[in-house]
């Protein structure tokens, strides 16, 4: 579930759930209940929202447990907002199937503000917080008429961000991923010297993975940062209701929001979590001879010095988890993306910081960055500045045909 967003464990939370519901609680059913959906990509039907390989029969039933709770449809009387952006974690995490991303950039979009100050990052907690929310409730409309959706605060102006839904798929993975092994690609970075550099987001002893700006350290921490930011869904994890930027008072009492403290319960976050945990990363397609010709460019030219190939997971307990290959093409480090692609601060995150993104799954987006600002792969490369400005450059300067090959390699990804 999920986007960038407040930090409410010591890992912190950021990326979350995105906006994209009706101003009242949705009713109808949502538009991907099933088991599992199928998608079509270069003429490739791949079945999607599956578990990992592997998992145990107890497990495989926390996936399918953990399906429900991911898109169950709550409303105001089962804690819902009062503002929110979604009333289900699949109404948004939806395409190519339960788990993606989100298929509408009018409404699958979300406002983030925060503000440089002397002392560091505010998410402007104070006035109404890091997330825009851009829907009410009908039994906060009724008490605020006319109150449809937050205003954006003026503290914030000049201060405003965009974000897409992520697909989660293979998640779990990128969670066992050992921190040391993070780091040390951090180490390399520096160690060769060249432009590439990159950073771990490392609070409080804990590396920061998930989110745009490497915010949040666990899934569970993810989650229940989702469902607190985007649908006003709290639990004992991130028990604080949302504020809404101009309304007093606060906190809402119970006419406006009817449960009284956690409205989510331990065993259903947790439920949650471990669908998330278990989602299986799409495969790749196979390959022709153009895009085997781009996988070497996307080497040479520089792509993979942050968006590394292959990773692999630490010891774990569970043995879809342990000691895997993970193709993933990230680094999960920080990286400066220069002024072209700056917005907001997050955390200890600057405005030009981001995450690499892994690419996971990149064949089924139709837009692209985090912010979806583009519509093909090589508007989104020309975009990349700063620490990629010199890979940039390299792609830029291949033949039409390697250029060709390498977006043909991307397209398999």
């Amino acid at each position: 579930m999920h986007r960038d967003f407040l930090r409410i464990t010591a890992g912190a939370f950021a990326l979350a759930i995105v906006a994209c519901s009706e101003t009242s609680p949705p009713t109808a059913p949502l538009r991907h209940p099933g088991p599992s959906a199928r998608a079509s990509a270069d003429n490739d039907d791949v079945t999607l929202d599956v578990p990992l390989a592997g998992l145990t029969a107890a497990q495989l039933d926390r996936f399918n447990r953990g399906r429900i709770v991911f898109s169950r449809v709550f409303d105001a009387q089962s804690g819902l907002g009062p503002s929110f952006n979604s009333a289900a974690c699949a109404n948004c995490h939806e395409e190519p199937s339960v788990g993606g991303f989100g298929d509408d950039l009018d409404e699958d979009v979300e406002t983030h503000v925060s503000v440089v100050t002397p002392t560091g990052c505010s998410d402007l907690s104070a006035f109404g917080g890091a997330v825009i929310q851009h829907h009410t409730t009908d039994l906060f409309q009724q008490y605020y008429p006319g109150y449809v959706s937050e205003p954006m605060p003026a503290e914030a102006l000049g201060h405003v961000a965009h974000r897409t839904t992520p697909a989660l798929f293979g998640f779990g993975l990128l969670e066992a991923i050992p921190a040391a092994t993070i780091t040390a690609l951090a180490d390399r970075n520096a160690a060769s010297g060249g432009p590439v550099k990159g950073r771990a987001n490392v609070v409080n002893g804990q590396l920061l993975r998930f989110g745009r700006k490497a915010t949040d350290a666990t899934l569970l921490g993810f989650n229940a940062g989702a469902f607190q930011n985007e649908m006003g869904i709290t639990s004992n994890l991130a028990l604080a209701e949302q504020s809404l930027a101009g309304v007093s008072p606060f906190p809402f009492d119970i006419s406006i929001d009817p449960m009284v403290g956690p409205e989510l319960s331990d065993d259903d976050l947790a439920l949650a979590t471990d669908f998330v945990r278990f989602l299986a990363p799409p495969p790749q397609a196979k390959a022709n001879g153009q895009a085997n010709d781009g996988r070497e460019l996307f080497s040479s030219v520089g792509c993979a010095s942050c968006h590394v190939p292959m990773l692999r997971t630490g010891p774990s307990s569970i043995a879809a988890l342990n000691n895997v290959k993970v193709e993933a093409f990230t680094d999960l480090l920080l990286h400066d993306m220069g002024q072209g692609l700056a917005d907001i601060c997050r955390g200890t995150a600057g405005p030009s910081e981001f995450r690499t993104e892994p690419l996971m799954g990149l064949r089924f987006r139709e837009h692209f960055l985090h912010d979806a600002r583009s519509t093909s792969l090589e508007d989104a490369i020309a975009r990349h500045g700063g620490e990629a400005q010199t890979a940039r450059d390299r792609f830029a300067g291949l033949s039409a045909n390697q250029r060709a090959s390498l977006i043909a390699y991307l397209n398999t990804l």
